[in-house]
């Protein structure tokens, strides 16, 4: 399932990744059988709903943090995980905070991550299993062999979703030189960037808890993140039907309306396209303003393609635009206005020779 994970939770994670300190000290609970609670976080909550223990205020290693580990009741570190404060502490949650943990220790990790904002985890010495909790999450963490195999699987899909996406790109640009684009082809092509996308976000959460084991799905990760490839955005500037001048505030609405639809939701088109404000009919013609291309030509400023957008009103005028034309346009010289001419016409030849070839 491809979710956008929490980004206190993904802090969290990378603290307890393969290769750190607070890791290490808790695979060294995991081998003594001990289990054990850590509180990674204190303020005036966290001390009003603690009880006994003692104060440690030592610097946090993962060998003191075993040893605490062997006595009774809960750890407490500092947030940043750098000092060890308190140890043995027994932790008192309001009871009436749901939970549907079942074992004690889980049930007071739960309550005590909610009611502090402070991720807790739960070291687990019958089932072997660490549990963290945090902005009301709760996770349980993968041992790395298993977080590799679905890494690995996650970057071949990353890579077929990618080729796929970079051919209906270069479809879209056919079709748009030819003025011939319907909502379909806009809608594939926003479907194929969001699944990208999703893929993306999964494949750097499994970089991120994997640590120091994550180094190679990292570089395959970035070879695919190609910067080359436009985002979602660039292709409602083009398509959202709305006025120029509220363009911009529409753009990010559509963008999240987008991020927010379900997995199963992002297959169906029509869902797509009522989401984001395009027309639900797949086979009404759209036209493009032409930004897509425009941001292709190099050192173009986005005041100066604005200008070319709006004066032209869209891709169809921009293409039939001669010389004099574009020399008309407010920032636009002799020099700059071959370019965009020259450009556009690469362009055009470029994407019919892909398209019929």
């Amino acid at each position: 399932m491809l979710i956008d994970y929490d980004n206190q939770l993904i802090r969290t994670l990378a603290r307890i990744a393969p290769g750190t300190e607070l890791r290490e000290g808790i695979e060294r609970i995991l081998r003594g059988r001990t289990g054990g609670l850590i509180v990674l976080g204190s303020d005036k909550t966290v001390q009003s709903i603690s009880s006994g223990g003692f104060a440690i205020n030592t610097e946090f290693s993962a060998t003191a943090l075993r040893e605490l580990a062997k006595m009774d009741g809960a750890i407490i570190c500092n947030k940043e995980v750098t000092m060890l404060l308190n140890a043995s502490v027994q932790l008192l949650p309001d009871p009436s905070i749901e939970t549907h943990e079942s074992g004690t220790r889980h049930r007071t990790a739960e309550r005590v991550a909610i009611q502090t904002g402070f991720p807790v985890i739960a070291v687990s010495s019958s089932m072997s299993l660490i549990t963290v909790y945090v902005s009301g999450i709760r996770y349980a963490v993968e041992n790395t062999q298993a977080l590799v195999s679905r890494a690995n699987q996650a970057i071949q899909t990353l890579e077929s979703y990618t080729s796929r996406l970079e051919k209906v790109l270069q479809a879209l640009s056919s079709l748009e030189i030819e003025a011939n684009v319907t909502a379909r082809d806009v809608l594939s092509t926003l479907q194929r960037m969001e699944m990208v996308r999703r893929i993306s976000a999964e494949v750097n959460h499994y970089v991120v808890e994997l640590g120091t084991h994550g180094r190679l799905i990292k570089l395959q990760l970035d070879e695919l993140t190609q910067p080359d490839l436009p985002g979602a955005a660039v292709i409602l500037r083009d398509y959202l039907p709305v006025e120029w001048e509220v363009l911009g505030s529409a753009i990010p609405e559509a963008l999240n309306a987008l991020v927010q639809l379900q997995d199963k939701d992002i297959v169906d088109l029509e869902t797509i396209a009522a989401a984001v404000g395009i027309n639900t009919d797949l086979d009404a013609e759209m036209s493009p303003r032409g930004y897509r291309l425009l941001a292709g030509i190099k050192s173009m400023p986005a005041t100066v393609v604005d200008r070319l957008v709006e004066n032209f009103n869209g891709l169809p005028g921009l293409m039939a635009a001669n010389l004099e034309d574009l020399r008309a346009v407010e920032g636009i010289g002799e020099q700059r206005a071959r370019i965009i001419r020259e450009s556009l016409s690469r362009m055009a030849e470029s994407s019919l020779l892909e398209r019929f070839m």
